[in-house]
């Protein structure tokens, strides 16, 4: 049990995990750009497309909506702030601040639907199961449905309207 325990805390360790997830990707992507090339930086058509890379790995591998990449307005005002040497171009350390600080937003969204889709749901799930208890024809049927499933499909119902509230904004 305590292997089990150690995994997942090691897994969701909050910011460490963040950022060693955002370097794994940032790394993946610039050195695709590298092996391409052959430099080791990106000018400012190369880290857009670099941008769009890491917004696809993000929207694939972190749960959550799809969260779109930043305009290329944006981006270019964001890379005058992170080219250090103020050659035009980012390098491998720059890049990665930079995708830092692009993504923090970004992260701060995939936290709070986790938090609501892992946690909030299922507490409130089994709540609202031992509320229907006293509820004539309900609470029978509610109280044969296992906790695990009820918390389930509980967990399902809200994780759906987040997504189709999403799709208003």
């Amino acid at each position: 049990m305590g292997q089990v325990l150690a995994t997942v805390q090691g897994k969701f360790q909050g910011k460490q995990w963040r950022q060693r997830q955002l370097q794994k990707i940032s790394d993946r992507v610039f050195d695709h750009f590298k092996d391409d090339s052959g430099k080791d930086h990106l000018a400012f058509e190369e880290l857009y497309i670099a941008i769009l890379f890491v917004y696809n790995d993000i929207n694939k591998h972190f749960p959550g909506p799809h969260i779109d990449p930043p305009s290329k307005a944006d981006v270019k005002s964001l890379m005058e702030t992170y080219d250090v040497n103020l050659d035009g171009q980012l390098n491998r350390e720059e890049f990665t601040e930079f995708i830092q600080k692009l993504t923090a937003d970004t992260f701060a969204v995939i936290s709070r639907n986790m938090i609501v889709a892992v946690i909030l749901a299922p507490t409130v799930a089994l709540l609202t199961k031992r509320a229907t208890e006293g509820v004539p024809g309900v609470g029978k049927v509610v109280q044969r449905i296992p906790s695990s499933l009820y918390a389930s499909i509980i967990t399902l119902g809200v994780v759906l309207l987040q997504k189709s509230g999403e799709e208003f904004e």
